[in-house]
């Protein structure tokens, strides 16, 4: 039997392309041992002096729409929560806080982008559907534990190179994005990948030209 390769699933409650890569996890290697961990996309941006794809208007736009077009063709359901982006910080803080089960991710994600519902103003509702009464999500989420796990997460993810959400990170590799599940399962067959010809020199090329930085 092949040895399970152990992946962390970097992921952010208010990514939608983060909700439909967890809808086509049945496609990736069975070989991969994924665990789900929590992050926080601004975070990752903050470290990395980007903008996120709703900061520009007309990415913002072309995003949703992309999304929409991804999940008809994979026969996700899909909805768009009234308000993009939201602020995930309680509902990431809440899913470190219950170690991140794939059932409760899963739940959590479907509330969000598969009923098109609203974390801020049904959060009672979300701590339902979670399993989990008001009183004890709000003690997990105050908790300074959790809270500090949930920093720990996202620099750790940044550490190890991921930029943004969702990413795969297997044998050293990141994979980011809902469309890199190909990709990730060929790497699982073929390690040696990044190790020669174009792939190799892919990481070798020069910096030509870079903007100025704007203060």
């Amino acid at each position: 039997m092949t040895d399970r390769i152990p992946a962390r699933w970097y992921f952010d409650l208010v990514s939608p392309f983060a909700y439909l890569h967890l809808k086509r996890f049945g496609e990736l290697h069975p070989a991969l041992d994924v665990e789900l961990v929590p992050v926080l996309f601004a975070g990752l941006l903050k470290h990395w002096g980007n903008k996120g794809p709703a900061e520009l208007a007309p990415k913002r736009l072309h995003t949703y729409r992309n999304c929409v077009w991804a999940a008809s063709q994979h026969g996700i359901p899909f909805r768009l929560p009234p308000r993009h982006p939201f602020n995930p910080l309680h509902a990431q803080r809440l899913l470190v806080g219950l170690d991140a089960p794939r059932l409760a991710v899963d739940a959590a994600f479907d509330f969000v982008f598969g009923e098109g519902r609203d974390v801020g103003d049904e959060w009672p509702l979300l701590c339902q559907r979670l399993g989990i009464s008001g009183t004890h999500a709000a003690t997990l989420i105050a908790d300074p534990q959790i809270k500090q796990n949930l920093i720990d997460n996202t620099s750790t993810a940044a550490a190890q190179g991921v930029f943004g959400v969702p990413t795969l990170a297997f044998r050293g590799q990141c994979f980011w994005g809902s469309d890199t599940i190909a990709w990730a399962n060929a790497f699982v067959d073929m390690p040696e990948m990044f190790d020669s010809g174009e792939m190799k020199r892919a990481a070798e090329i020069g910096i030509g030209a870079a903007r100025k930085e704007v203060r």
